[in-house]
């Protein structure tokens, strides 16, 4: 069956050109994929752009919107269980990581849903005798959605459900590693009942298929999630046509554990932070800072139970956490902890690929820790994307805060602390989009996601991530207009 959905059809690509999906825990064939080009991507790009300017989806009622997105979320959740599992053949992720992705996917587009009706706009006084003034939202055009493979279906939700709430059309491209889950919801939007045109998908590699999505003048906004540099470059491209922008890049996020914080939760936190879904998490706290006092206890527990970490393919029910993406990736995670022993920090565990047959014909890394780190290193500044966690010491509250925010990033971080006013102050110091006070990693569709500084633009998810994909248009009516003899 052809994989490009396109206006509303399924067809494949103008070249007879594919690519193969292995499972990166032991280098099995899931399936061959169609695989587009700029030709493709223009046609879709057309698709979008007549299905916004004539067809009805951007006229439709919030209501009519908001039912649509309810009835996807219901179809999501009857496809749990082959969702789940596509997701973990095309990512190596744990099946049980899989399912809880798919009920947070669920969850986004019910959310979304019921938000869809709820319009913000406003009647503004003027102070103006015979005038009424009117702020209102309407859905910004054609939109680029570019989607990483870490979390495929997740990111893809969290672009998707806001763009068709607020009346949009829009072009998907899912990394190439990962297209399973997009072209399976792209099966649902149109039992769904979403009319032709309005969602269509496009798979292929980013410089090829995701270049036009970025510079053509048919796009009105470019949402991508993916790293640094290839935002960086997005973003320029994209500033030719001066098109609406929002940008997830990534982050190298602390855990800042004091001395008074409970030991026990600290230690499993700061596991979990940065070896979940072996460290392949934008918001991973893979910079670890710990007060003085406590450091060598607690550093020694870190490096012993990370010893004990079982590594294992999706469906192994035994394993706590998988392996990486791609054989090169896995050669970049080895790179970075090369760099960082070189540059002087101690090896504590880890920095190796894990012995066994089982292993061989994946891309598996042990979970690494490495201690002895300071800022000037590039291990520290730097995104591993992997299972390593470096270790930096601190004195004092304002040193802690001093050393989590030296860095380009600003995505997420944590705080660990007994003391709720030094939690709070701390929070309230970081420079980064999401603070957890004694937590890790958990995210609601209510609220907002995002990063400062170079973490990226605008926010997903809450009342921010729907208005990304709105522009803001004001209203004035002369209600008894008469000449005003400005120049008679």
């Amino acid at each position: 069956m052809p994989e490009l959905f396109i206006d509303g059809a399924w067809t494949s690509p103008r070249e007879a050109r594919t690519r193969e999906i292995r499972c990166p825990a032991d280098g099995s064939l899931v399936a061959v994929v169609d695989e587009a080009d700029g030709k493709d991507t223009l046609e879709a790009i057309g698709a979008a752009r007549r299905a916004f300017d004539a067809g009805p989806w951007p006229h439709t009622t919030g209501a009519e919107r908001g039912d649509l997105l309810l009835r996807v979320a219901e179809l999501l959740a009857r496809d749990k269980e082959a969702l789940a599992r596509a997701e973990s053949l095309d990512t190596g992720k744990r099946l049980v990581e899989s399912a809880y992705d798919i009920d947070d996917i669920v969850n986004c587009f019910r959310y979304f849903g019921r938000l869809a009706d709820v319009d913000e706009g406003r009647v503004v006084e003027t102070g103006v005798p015979d005038a009424e003034s009117q702020v209102v939202h309407e859905p910004v055009g054609v939109c680029a959605l570019i989607t990483p493979w870490n979390y495929p279906l997740l990111q893809t939700a969290w672009k998707v459900a806001p763009a068709l709430a607020a009346g949009n059309t829009f072009v998907l491209k899912p990394s190439e590693l990962t297209p399973h889950t997009a072209i399976h919801l792209a099966r649902l939007l149109a039992e769904a009942g979403l009319p032709d045109g309005v969602a269509n998908l496009v798979l292929g590699a980013g410089p090829e298929v995701g270049g036009p999505l970025a510079e053509h003048p048919d796009v009105d906004l470019l949402s991508f999630t993916g790293g640094l540099h290839t935002g960086r470059r997005l973003m320029a491209a994209a500033a030719g046509t001066v098109k609406k922008v929002a940008l997830e890049l990534g982050g190298k996020n602390p855990n800042i554990v004091f001395a008074d914080a409970d030991f026990d939760t600290a230690v499993d936190m700061a596991l979990t932070a940065v070896f979940l879904h072996s460290g392949q998490v934008c918001s991973a706290g893979a910079r670890l800072l710990v007060e003085d006092s406590l450091h060598d206890r607690f550093v020694d527990e870190v490096v012993r139970r990370a010893g004990e970490i079982r590594l294992g393919g999706p469906f192994d029910e035994r394993a706590q956490t998988g392996p990486l993406i791609s054989a090169d990736h896995l050669a970049k995670v080895e790179a970075y902890v090369a760099l960082g022993v070189r540059e002087g920090a101690v090896l504590r565990c880890g920095g190796a690929r894990p012995s066994g047959t089982e292993y061989e014909n994946g891309f598996y890394y042990l979970p690494t820790v490495l201690d002895g780190c300071a800022p000037g290193m590039a291990v520290v500044q730097e995104e591993s994307f992997g299972p390593v966690l470096t270790v930096e010491r601190f004195a004092d509250e304002e040193q802690a805060v001093r050393l989590a925010n030296d860095t380009v990033y600003g995505l997420a971080g944590g705080v660990f602390t007994s003391d709720e006013a030094k939690a709070r102050r701390v929070a309230a110091a970081l420079r980064l989009g999401t603070v957890w006070i004694n937590d890790f990693h958990p995210y609601v569709p209510q609220a907002e996601w995002g990063g400062y500084k170079q973490s990226g633009t605008g926010r997903e998810l809450g009342p921010a991530g729907l208005a990304e994909y709105r522009e803001t248009k004001h209203i004035w009516r002369n209600t008894r207009p008469a000449p005003q003899g400005w120049f008679a």
